[in-house]
C-alpha cells in the first residue's frame, strides 16, 4: 500500500489531537503501518522552534517572524519526517499543517493570505495532504474545554497562541471555513460539538472510504 497523508485541523479546543490518537488506535488494531506527528514540531529542530513559538514570554514576536518560524519548522518536518514515512508506505497522521498557518497567521493575524500561502508552498515542496479532517467548534466552547481538561493539581498556562483574544480565534475559525469552501474535495468538515465517539464515527467512516480508494 502506498503512503497516505492525513491531517487534522480545527480551532483550539476542538478535539483534533484526541481524534488523531483515536484514528491511530484504529490503524494499530488493523495492523496498518502509520506514524503520528505534529506541527509545529515533528523533528528536533521543529520542536525547538515550537518552544519559541508557543512560549508566552515571547510576546514581542512580530507577525512576520511568526509566519516564517512556522514555515521553517514545516520545511524541516516535511523533508525529515513526512516524506520518508510516505515513501515507506506509512499513513502519516499529522496534527496541523499548512491550513493552520493560513487560518491562524493569514486570517487570524489579518496578514496577506496569498503571502502566507506562498511562503508555505516554498516550505512544503509540493507535499499536500490526501485528506484533512477539519473539526469545527466555536472558540468560546473551545476555551471552556481547554480550561475544563486542566488537572487542578498541575500548574498550566495557556500558550502564546491560546492566550490571544476571542476575536482573533473567531477570525481563525472563519478562516478555516473559508479554506474548507475552497477545498471541499480534500477537506472533511466535522461537527466537533458532539461527544468524542460521535465525532470519531464520522471520521473513521470517511477514512475507510479514503483507504479503499488507494488499495
Amino acid at each position: 500500500m502506498k503512503g497516505l497523508f492525513i491531517t487534522f485541523e480545527g480551532p483550539d479546543g476542538a478535539g483534533k489531537s484526541t481524534q488523531l490518537k483515536k484514528l491511530a488506535e484504529f490503524l494499530k488494531e488493523q495492523h496498518i503501518p502509520f506514524i503520528m506527528t505534529r506541527e509545529p514540531g515533528g523533528t528536533e529542530i521543529g520542536n525547538a522552534i515550537r518552544s519559541i513559538l508557543l512560549d508566552p514570554a515571547n510576546d514581542v514576536m512580530t507577525q512576520k517572524a511568526e509566519v516564517l518560524l512556522y514555515a521553517a519548522s514545516r520545511a524541516q518536518h516535511v523533508q525529515e519526517t513526512i516524506v520518508p514515512a510516505l515513501k515507506g508506505g506509512n499513513i502519516v497522521l499529522c496534527d496541523r499543517f499548512v491550513d493552520a498557518s493560513i487560518a491562524y497567521q493569514g486570517y487570524g493575524l489579518e496578514l496577506s493570505v496569498e503571502e502566507v500561502m506562498a511562503i508555505n508552498q516554498f516550505a512544503v515542496s509540493g507535499v499536500e495532504p490526501d485528506r484533512t479532517y477539519l473539526i469545527d467548534l466555536p472558540p468560546t466552547e473551545g476555551r471552556q474545554r481547554m480550561m475544563k481538561r486542566q488537572d487542578p493539581n498541575v500548574s498550566y498556562e495557556l500558550d502564546r497562541i491560546e492566550q490571544k483574544h476571542l476575536t482573533y480565534h473567531q477570525r481563525v475559525r472563519e478562516g478555516f471555513h473559508r479554506i474548507y469552501e475552497e477545498n471541499k474535495q480534500r477537506i472533511c468538515l466535522i461537527d466537533g460539538s458532539r461527544n468524542i465517539e460521535e465525532v470519531f464515527q464520522d471520521i473513521v467512516e470517511d477514512f475507510q472510504n479514503v483507504l479503499q480508494k488507494i488499495k
